[in-house]
């Protein structure tokens, strides 16, 4: 069965979402677990914690935020599992109505992406 992961962007400094999102999207989560869908996710801390490495020509560098130049970050994942990327498709639209309908302020992209069955093979470079 295929597993995928959902990703939640947004601009930064939107605020906090309002309550009736948070009660629709436990009623949402609480479906699709309960449908095997959703295994596991949650929303993620603001930059000001982040820690990032950036690796540049054989170098790693740390950088903690804040950063004043950041306009989008991921604020939320999820581990879903749906027998077909068309059922995952419908799920993440779902997903993404939800926050239209109960916080039409938010600015925010809703990605699917499909995780691979098999690990990643090395390249021969």
């Amino acid at each position: 069965m295929p597993r995928f992961m959902g990703f939640v962007r947004m601009e930064e400094g939107q605020g906090n979402p309002p309550q009736a999102l948070f009660d629709a999207m436990d009623t949402y989560i609480g479906e699709q677990a309960q449908q095997g869908h959703f295994l596991d996710g949650g929303g993620l801390f603001g930059l000001e914690d982040a820690v990032n490495f950036v690796v540049r020509k054989g170098e790693v560098t740390r950088v903690d935020g804040p950063y004043a130049e950041a306009r989008e970050a991921v604020g939320g994942w999820a581990l879903l599992q749906y027998d077909s990327l068309e059922e995952a498709i419908a799920g993440q639209q779902e997903f993404a109505d939800l926050h239209a309908k109960h916080w039409p302020e938010c600015s925010m992209v809703a990605s699917l992406r499909q995780i691979p069955d098999e690990g990643p093979t090395p390249s021969d470079a």
